[in-house]
């Protein structure tokens, strides 16, 4: 079963191939780059293919893509993922919401959690995420998963101001250390 011979375009040698596969930091396209040099050397497609780790189809594909393309060709393309659930603009609300926290009146929280998010999230916008994935919205807006600690609503920041600034102070007033009786 012999196949057409594929016409390879001919501005690189095997050997050019072979050097620039050796610096190529993408593995398939160094693969793609072997199998072609092995075909200009005037291996069967099978025999190519199998050198370089793949399959005569993929060889094929390749030659086409380097026939069309040259050595960008080669490279993988950039995959589309899933269209977001979210806009822009929601995204940007989802951060501020995240930065200003919860009302504690209102929710009754005092730091949001993933679970809660999801929550609110698809109360506002009507979609539903798990809290990995939403793990890893924080982390795309640039935010951490870590809560701040909380603070009660009726703390006195002036009070605590000072606390953080003097410490802790012994009592001066108090007698020396006493012995105890029994010593």
């Amino acid at each position: 079963m012999s196949g057409k011979r594929l016409t390879i375009r001919a501005d690189l040698s095997s050997a050019e191939l072979r050097r620039r596969a050796r610096r190529e930091p993408d593995r398939g396209a160094a693969a793609r780059m072997q199998a072609i040099a092995n075909a200009l050397e005037g291996m069967t497609r099978a025999e190519a293919a199998r050198l370089a780790g793949m399959e005569r189809q993929a060889l094929r594909d390749a030659v086409m893509r380097y026939n069309a393309e040259g050595l960008a060709g080669l490279h993988d393309r950039p995959r589309r993922g899933p269209k977001p659930k979210l806009t822009e603009d929601q995204f940007g609300e989802l951060r501020q919401l995240v930065l200003d926290g919860p009302e504690i009146e209102a929710t009754g929280l005092s730091a949001w959690t993933l679970a809660e998010l999801c929550r609110e999230v698809e109360a506002r916008w009507g979609v539903c995420y798990h809290e990995g994935h939403m793990s890893k919205l924080m982390r795309k807006l640039g935010l951490s998963r870590q809560k701040a600690r909380p603070s009660h609503p009726k703390a006195n920041p002036a009070a605590r101001e000072a606390f953080v600034k003097g410490g802790f102070r012994p009592n001066s007033t108090g007698s020396p250390s006493s012995i105890p009786a029994n010593a």
